[in-house]
């Protein structure tokens, strides 16, 4: 945040990245709160997205992240551990694996064509982080473990993109640090929730 103050980001941006952070770091430990959190993030984050013509990013948290919130609040709430307050941890079958690699691929693809056509800022870039996005919110709510390898992409991309646009001039180094925050917590809990999957599975 205090970096944040010293390049004059927007009192918007600062309050994106934390409720973004709260958000991830809810969702690894598997807490109810995490979809709190997040309705406010996907809201202020659509509009900073705007404002920087990342219209892919737009759309994936006005017109989708957002419903989700709410139904993914529903079904974590029908699931969560009474001893814990967690959800239980699941890993995908292989079959499960190819679908959602093929729903990457070819989502990515056509995405990236009709992005480019709408004259938006790295279509093909923006494409891959939404389509992946849209994926790994649905394996989320699910509660697959393998949610956390799509985040890793999605993060990896995402911070290009934000970094790409605060090298040419955008206020968006909250915006950067809370993607790069975001890859962290990404790594680390793919490796606890892939522990957790699999002592569950026995």
């Amino acid at each position: 945040m205090a970096l944040s103050i010293y390049w004059e980001d927007t009192v918007m941006g600062i309050i994106s990245a934390v409720t973004g952070v709260a958000c991830v770091v809810c969702t690894g430990k598997g807490k109810l709160s995490a979809y709190i959190f997040g309705t406010v993030n996907v809201v202020l984050y659509a509009i900073i997205s705007y404002q920087a013509k990342y219209y892919g990013e737009v759309m994936l948290n006005a017109l989708y992240y957002f419903p989700m919130e709410f139904y993914g609040f529903y079904v974590w709430n029908k699931h969560m551990n009474s001893d814990t307050h967690e959800v239980e941890k699941k890993q995908m079958n292989t079959k499960g694996r190819i679908i959602m690699a093929a729903a990457v691929v070819f989502g990515t693809v056509g995405y990236g064509y009709f992005l480019r056509r709408l004259g938006g800022a790295l279509p093909f870039v923006d494409a891959l982080s939404t389509v992946v996005s849209v994926v790994a919110m649905i394996v989320s709510v699910k509660m697959y473990m393998e949610q956390w390898i799509l985040w890793i992409v999605v993060d990896v991309v995402t911070v290009a993109m934000w970094g790409i646009a605060f090298a040419n001039g955008n206020d968006s180094i909250a915006t950067l640090l809370m993607w790069i925050v975001y890859l962290g917590n990404a790594v680390i809990m793919y490796i606890k929730w892939a522990k957790e999957a699999k002592q569950n599975a026995v």
